[in-house]
């Protein structure tokens, strides 16, 4: 959650809504906001899936820890799963990685166009019916 709140104003100037959801507590919540340093930045709600409803519906509670895992999910505009990211629960996010991907979804959803492999802003897209399928 750390990393996302040192960059929350950059997703919203893409007019992203951030949420850090977890099965903790809102009382947990309070204390890691009061005690963390880093904890303390963050500017965007925290939701607590104390009944596990969000975590299930979105397939990453851990049944037998009753645990959330570590995913990033990205909801369009219509309110589509874009992309499901779960992290393995020994490995944290790369939130520079996920600002790319929103903003290679944004791209896409506004030009019609592919985004390739490594793409970043500023680098093209390809043309859906592109001739250099298959070639790059």
């Amino acid at each position: 959650m750390a990393a996302v709140a040192a960059i929350y104003p950059v997703f919203q100037s893409l007019n992203a809504e951030v949420l850090a959801i977890s099965t903790d507590s809102v009382y947990a919540h309070k204390v890691f906001t009061e005690v963390s340093p880093s904890l303390s930045k963050v500017a965007y709600p925290l939701v607590s899936d104390r009944t596990h409803e969000i975590s299930r519906s979105y397939r990453v509670l851990n049944e037998k820890t009753g645990a959330a895992l570590r995913a990033t999910i990205i909801i369009d505009p219509e309110g589509v799963i874009a992309s499901r990211l779960v992290n393995p629960l020994e490995v944290g996010r790369n939130v520079y990685e996920i600002l790319r991907l929103l903003q290679a979804l944004q791209y896409s959803r506004e030009t019609g166009e592919l985004v390739p492999a490594n793409w970043v802003p500023g680098n093209p897209g390809i043309s859906r019916q592109s001739k250099l399928f298959g070639k790059i």
